[in-house]
């Protein structure tokens, strides 16, 4: 990963709290992360307005008069609901100004916001999931190159920019995913006769990942546990993990082969690569195939809590749902990362996926007093210590800002892992997710792989569906 966004992480804080993303992630979140990134739906609330106080903000209207301004934010992540209606009251309670959180259910963003943003109590803050979001709500979007939260952030690359050169989109967390492990369960592994690997470090490639995956299936009653891999989740709404962050590692190696950050076709060169892992899952899990359309994302980190398998594809968010599980039997030192291998050439240099796909954007249609009000908000989320203190120990956000010192780095051991790799000169897997197409090419892709996973499709017919649809969308959002 490049120097510049490593430094930009390393200055920021964490997530102790899960998705479940690009992310997909959530779906997209990705997925997600989609994510990012998802997890078990959460229905809309709110909290009670009360009378505002407005702060200095170099970006607003200074002459926005007490009691004019409101916040309205419209979140993305339903695991995190609970989270953002306690710092909307805080933040009520500290300055007057009425804060209202809604919370769109799992894979639902882009759809409430459509309905949202056109009523009368428009969401003044909202987000997009990088260039492609941006195109599609730019008629939203305000200028934040003034603001402080723009000013703030440590690597101004990382903002999402316009033609004009102005700054529409802030992202307020830089996340990492790959495959999560119980080095508990590998370190028993390792001790059995005839193991493929005497440790972890020697798995650096999908074909040593492969060989000791297999072995491990073959031993997984010594083990104690029902399969390597946790359920591969392809329930609708909750196949973020492998339509978006699975799906980025062939765009990335695709993009990369070109040179270019996006296409408007592309051959699903790696089509292959991505099978080669996606295989080693389905075939190595504790579910059947044929049973992955009922599983969901919190079936699979359950399954990982509860000692059940080794291994689960997700990110650092995903901390917060292994620890809240009742009966949890993974210890926290013995939750690892290893990054996602595929069989691509020289992987073994390879690091976790980094980047993200959240991006804070102010509604510009909105008041005045309402942008001012909204804007002094997210300052207050990066700049106090009771908002920073939200951002890292609630939210476990890596927030990208140079207002966090060394001192406000995470600590729980996904967060603790992320850095280890950003830190160990392995090369990051950059997200690309965020040009994908549109929410409906991955949401065909996740139907092609289910229906894949049941027997209905052959993997050449998931793999022309990929090239169409990407054409396709790409074509229609073009337009």
């Amino acid at each position: 990963m490049k120097k510049k966004l490593i430094s930009a992480l390393l200055c920021a804080a964490m997530v102790s709290s899960m998705l479940v993303g690009c992310g997909g992630g959530a779906s997209e979140a990705p997925a997600e992360t989609a994510p990012a990134d998802n997890a078990a739906e959460t229905a809309p609330a709110e909290t009670a307005p009360a009378e505002t106080a407005p702060a200095d903000n170099a970006a607003a209207d200074d002459s926005a008069a007490a009691g004019e301004g409101s916040v309205y934010y419209l979140n993305f992540k339903p695991e995190v609901d609970a989270q953002w209606q306690e710092i909307a009251a805080a933040y009520t309670q500290e300055t007057g100004v009425p804060v209202k959180v809604v919370t769109a259910a799992s894979g639902t963003y882009e759809e409430v916001l459509k309905s949202e943003i056109a009523g009368s109590d428009a969401p003044t803050l909202f987000q997009i999931n990088g260039p492609v979001g941006y195109n599609s709500w730019k008629d939203y979007c305000l200028d934040l190159s003034g603001s402080d939260l723009y000013n703030n952030l440590s690597d101004k690359g990382l903002a999402v920019t316009g033609d004009d050169g102005g700054v529409y989109g802030v992202p307020y967390t830089v996340e990492a995913y790959g495959i999560i492990y119980n080095d508990a369960i590998m370190q028993a592994y390792f001790a059995t006769e005839g193991a493929k690997a005497a440790n972890v470090d020697e798995i650096n490639s999908f074909a040593k990942l492969k060989e000791v995956v297999e072995d491990m299936t073959a031993k997984k009653d010594a083990l104690g546990i029902q399969g390597v891999f946790a359920s591969t989740s392809l329930l609708p709404g909750e196949d973020w993990r492998w339509q978006t962050h699975l799906a980025n590692l062939p765009v990335y190696y695709e993009y990369k082969d070109n040179g270019v950050n996006d296409m408007a076709e592309i051959t699903f060169k790696y089509s292959d690569n991505f099978k080669n892992i996606f295989d080693l899952y389905i075939n190595n899990s504790t579910c059947a195939p044929g049973l992955l359309g009922s599983k969901a994302v919190t079936d699979s980190m359950a399954e990982f809590a509860l000692g059940q398998c080794a291994m689960v594809q997700n990110g650092n968010w995903a901390w917060g749902q292994v620890a809240d599980v009742d009966g949890n039997t993974v210890k926290e030192e013995d939750i690892k990362f290893m990054p996602i291998y595929t069989g691509v050439s020289g992987e073994e240099s390879q690091g976790l996926c980094t980047g993200t796909e959240n991006f804070w954007c102010v509604n510009k249609q909105a008041s005045e007093a309402d942008q001012k009000a909204t804007l002094d908000f997210v300052n207050w989320m990066i700049s106090s210590d009771a908002g920073k203190n939200y951002m890292v120990n609630s939210l476990g956000n890596a927030a990208p800002f140079s207002t966090f010192g060394d001192s406000e780095k995470p600590s729980d051991p996904l967060a603790k892992e992320m850095y280890r790799f950003m830190e160990n000169g392995k090369n990051s897997v950059t997200w690309n997710f965020t040009t994908f197409p549109s929410q409906a090419f991955k949401d065909d892709f996740g139907a092609a792989l289910l229906e894949y996973c049941n027997g209905n499709m052959s993997w050449d017919d998931v793999k022309n569906l990929v090239v169409t649809r990407w054409a396709e969308e790409k074509s229609a959002t073009a337009q």
